[in-house]
């Protein structure tokens, strides 16, 4: 298993996956139900499916979809519900998976027996966590660059991906093209948008009193301005010139600028978990309790984002971090997140403890990403990618987008409870988890400092 999420609060992938993939079994056929990302539903009729590979149920979904050979890295096959998700490696037999969802739920979600009765995963195809960003840069299919593009978007929609209202504006453009045509002056495009709105933006975006479409539903000026920062954006969508000087009719050069857009995000194809972080204390008191998180994980590295504000709390590159997990067989299930810090002018090293049942599948997954980024071939130079087909804006050198103060991408450190210790071991503030002082007083230290907490 290459990566799960148990974040039931958000939507998404998840919401549309509480029904059985397996239609009927028979003897040696079976209708097998495989999802989309645009929520389409691929039946296929198989043989022997309880011995059925996720490699040969993928070949099945690529022969009819005729996808280019691209499609095999590019995407995967998971098992997801409410409760889990996982992405399937090629010797994995779905079938056998499926009949196991139980045991998978018992030891990797927090879910009451009642929810694991009645959870049952749906099969889907969805792209690999291991697929490199710059790879995409080489797609040229139409059709494998609108299911990414479908799936990218359905992350926006349901703020899996945090989104500044900048950038939401800037990809709700690109749908808006893709759904509603070139943009024409005159015409009642507002209307259209006011009309569709949850099909552009996230929902939390959506609902009265935040800025950006407060035009739609509240009253003002100030309101105004969030309905002409994406008209404008509409209007600014660039279109592909063909050969002949005429418009093109292809979609790719618009799927492939919002995958674009899109890969400024640094949770862009991560894996995602579901967790608990510790509230830093507050009042007389020094309560604090837990709030919930998605831990997303990628080739790049690990991003904390707080789940209901939508926003990121910690984001760490793989040299900018050490990890360890403990087990439930020793104490609740912790994933243990290390990373250089300061406290009040004073260098030190922090740890994040996030309460997880998923977190040896994050421990894993982790180490297997470091594994990879050192065995495979380093990036292309620059000059030598394909640049981004006619009509889409070339990607930027910089992301100053994502360096705008207050951006919801920028970690927050200060609505994270971390301990906080020096290389000697001595915590460097009160901190109410004392058991946690064994171990960092054994941390075994690198080169650069930084400490590897022991098991």
């Amino acid at each position: 298993m290459n990566g799960t999420e148990g974040n039931a609060e958000q939507p998404g992938p998840a919401e549309r996956s509480h029904r059985s993939s397996v239609s009927s079994v028979g003897a040696r056929a079976a209708d097998v139900l495989v999802y989309l990302a645009d929520d389409t539903v691929l039946p296929l009729a198989v043989e022997n499916l309880p011995s059925l590979s996720a490699h040969e149920l993928h070949r099945a979904v690529r022969e009819v979809l005729q996808l280019p050979d691209i499609a095999l890295d590019a995407f995967a096959l998971w098992l997801v519900s409410p409760l889990l998700e996982v992405q399937l490696k090629p010797k994995h037999q779905p079938y056998r998976l499926g009949r196991q969802w139980p045991e998978l739920l018992l030891r990797f979600s927090d879910a009451s027996d009642d929810d694991v009765a009645m959870d049952e995963p749906s099969l889907q195809f969805r792209r690999n966590v291991f697929f490199p960003k710059r790879r995409e840069l080489q797609i040229h299919d139409e059709e494998v660059l609108r299911l990414l593009y479908e799936e990218a978007k359905g992350n926006v929609l349901a703020a899996r991906y945090p989104c500044d209202v900048e950038d939401c504006e800037a990809l709700g453009a690109l749908v808006c093209r893709v759904q509603l045509g070139p943009y024409q002056a005159g015409q009642p495009t507002a209307c259209a948008l006011r009309e569709k709105l949850d099909s552009f933006l996230p929902a939390h975006l959506c609902k009265r009193g935040h800025g950006l479409f407060a035009a739609f539903r509240g009253r003002g000026a100030k309101a105004a301005t969030g309905e002409q920062g994406l008209l404008n954006a509409y209007c600014r969508v660039k279109e592909a010139v063909g050969t002949d000087g005429e418009r093109g009719a292809s979609l790719s050069p618009h799927y492939r600028a919002y995958l674009l857009k899109s890969h400024e995000l640094p949770f862009y194809g991560c894996a995602f978990f579901h967790g608990e972080v510790d509230k830093p204390a507050q009042g007389f008191l020094h309560r604090g309790g837990r709030k919930p998180v998605a831990v997303a994980i990628s080739l790049e590295g690990v991003h904390v984002i707080d789940s209901r504000e939508k926003h990121v709390l910690l984001g760490l590159r793989f040299q900018e971090l050490s990890w360890d997990h403990t087990s439930p067989e020793e104490e609740e299930s912790v994933l243990w997140l290390e990373f250089d810090g300061d406290n009040e002018g004073t260098p030190v090293n922090k740890l994040l403890k996030i309460y997880s049942k998923q977190a040896e599948l994050m421990s894993g997954l982790i180490e297997y990403c470091i594994e990879l980024n050192q065995t495979s071939e380093p990036a292309a130079p620059q000059e030598n990618v394909p640049g981004p087909a006619a009509g889409s804006p070339p990607p930027p050198a910089q992301r100053p987008q994502l360096r705008r103060q207050g951006s919801v991408v920028c970690s927050r450190l200060q609505h994270l409870s971390t301990i906080d210790y020096v290389e000697e071991g001595q915590v460097s503030s009160i901190d109410p988890w004392k058991h946690c002082q064994d171990k960092t007083e054994g941390a075994d230290l690198d080169e650069g400092g930084a400490a590897r907490i022991l098991p």
